[in-house]
């Protein structure tokens, strides 16, 4: 028999064990330091900075209303387009109409790359500076949308100088207009990235900025956009993306892919670039896997069909940014671009009828794992363990998050009460109940 005084570790080398766990999660966290205790965008509405107005939000949201009236004006009508129950379609449309009169953009960005186009020097100069001053006009005049931020072109050698400029015009002049604030959740977006380099030369231009305009470190965020291949597999064969984060130092919460870029960039021709490519989704897999638990959000793409025309056509293009956009949010991609104020109705159709059709059971299945305080369930076919808690939770609060369903409703159906879904964990909801 062995003597378990002989296999119990020794307490210094205990402290050896954890003293080396600790450096590990210290290397782990600076790696991947993103915070994902805000509320993600279930998208990003892109549009030129030349046509960027402090009340745009309230303007596409009232487009994308004449829209829903025009081609879709009842529940019924509804349940037609989408292939939805009708009893479904009834929960869903009022849900849609408060959503495009409320709050029809979640996130904003203003755009001087494809969706404004490469112009003058002087062009681009008084347009950051009227784009700013439009900004600095919403802020205080609370018509932005709950997130916002600029796309700058990409930092290649072509560029670069064009780019900086912009984003530094555009952020002096910003801050001159608003007292030194910025508007919440403000983020710039950095496209088309080949290197780490580029990403790093980002974070040290945000670093210079902060110094030079007093503001407090860190205060300027950035995304990622993955559109080409050199953002996915790097040119020794190694993922790429966690190399950029940790170039990032910090500052980045986002990466967005970008469909169109990356699949011309992988040779596919044009009639078969679309979101639903194989290239596409192995790309987004990477994404997932390389980025998974980092706190950083991704995005998907956008569908570049625009439903403008008859009842016949906009019907087609809704239908073919729904399959796209429930695609996305299958495969757990919960953000994606939308382009034309038409394709908002789409968006929140398709985002609400994905989190109403499966709530009735995540209901039944968070309640019951709840109340076992943590052990493993069996509800009907489907087992569920400590894993799948927190996954459960996640699916309420991004349903709540986006409008799909309200807080009263959240909290009857969840079981919890809004302290512990506002705690956004699984594993604190259960220990505060164990002791209680």
């Amino acid at each position: 028999m062995v003597d378990r005084a002989e296999t119990t570790i020794p307490e210094n080398a205990l402290s050896v064990f954890l003293d080396t766990l600790d450096k590990a999660n210290v290397r782990v966290a600076e790696q991947f330091p993103g915070d994902s205790s805000h509320r993600q965008p279930v998208h990003t509405v892109y549009g030129g900075a030349h046509l960027f107005k402090a009340d745009i939000a309230q303007k596409l949201g009232a487009s994308a209303l004449k829209a829903l009236h025009d081609h879709a004006p009842d529940a019924p009508s509804l349940a037609h387009v989408f292939d939805l129950d009708p009893p479904l379609a009834d929960r869903i449309y009022p849900r849609v109409v408060d959503k495009l009169t409320r709050e029809p953009v979640e996130d904003f960005r203003i755009d001087f790359e494809d969706g404004f186009g490469h112009r003058p020097d002087h062009e681009e100069d008084g347009f950051a500076l009227t784009a700013a001053n439009e900004v600095a006009l919403g802020l205080s005049g609370g018509t932005l949308p709950p997130s916002i931020g600029i796309r700058i072109k990409p930092l290649n050698e072509e560029l670069k100088r064009r780019s900086l400029r912009t984003f530094d015009m555009f952020l002096t002049r910003l801050l001159e207009r608003s007292n030194g604030i910025l508007p919440p959740n403000f983020v710039v977006t950095l496209p088309k990235i080949t290197s780490p380099e580029q990403v790093a030369a980002l974070a040290s231009a945000c670093e210079g900025f902060e110094y030079w305009r007093e503001l407090e470190a860190g205060t300027l965020r950035f995304e990622l956009m993955v559109e080409t291949t050199q953002s996915i597999v790097a040119i020794d064969g190694t993922v790429a993306l966690p190399r950029f984060i940790a170039e990032g130092r910090g500052r980045i919460v986002a990466a967005h892919f970008g469909t169109y870029d990356y699949t011309a960039a992988c040779g596919i021709t044009a009639a078969h670039q679309h979101m639903l490519h194989p290239v596409c989704d192995f790309a987004k897999h990477v994404m997932q896997v390389s980025l998974a638990g980092s706190g950083v959000w991704l995005s998907d793409g956008a569908t570049n069909v625009m439903p403008i025309g008859s009842r016949e056509v906009v019907h087609r293009a809704w239908q073919l940014h729904a399959r796209h956009v429930r695609h996305s949010l299958e495969t757990g991609f919960y953000q994606g671009w939308d382009l034309h104020p038409a394709q908002l109705p789409s968006r929140y159709a398709s985002v609400f009828a994905f989190f109403l059709e499966g709530l009735d059971a995540a209901s039944e299945r968070l309640k019951n794992f709840v109340q076992k305080a943590a052990q493993a369930t069996l509800v009907g076919d489907v087992f569920d363990d400590a894993a799948t808690g927190q996954g459960l939770l996640n699916y309420f609060l991004r349903a709540m998050n986006c409008g799909a369903i309200t807080e009263p409703e959240a909290i009857a159906m969840s079981g919890l009460t809004l302290d512990e879904l506002r705690s956004r964990s699984f594993v604190k909801i259960l220990g505060a109940r164990r002791r209680g």
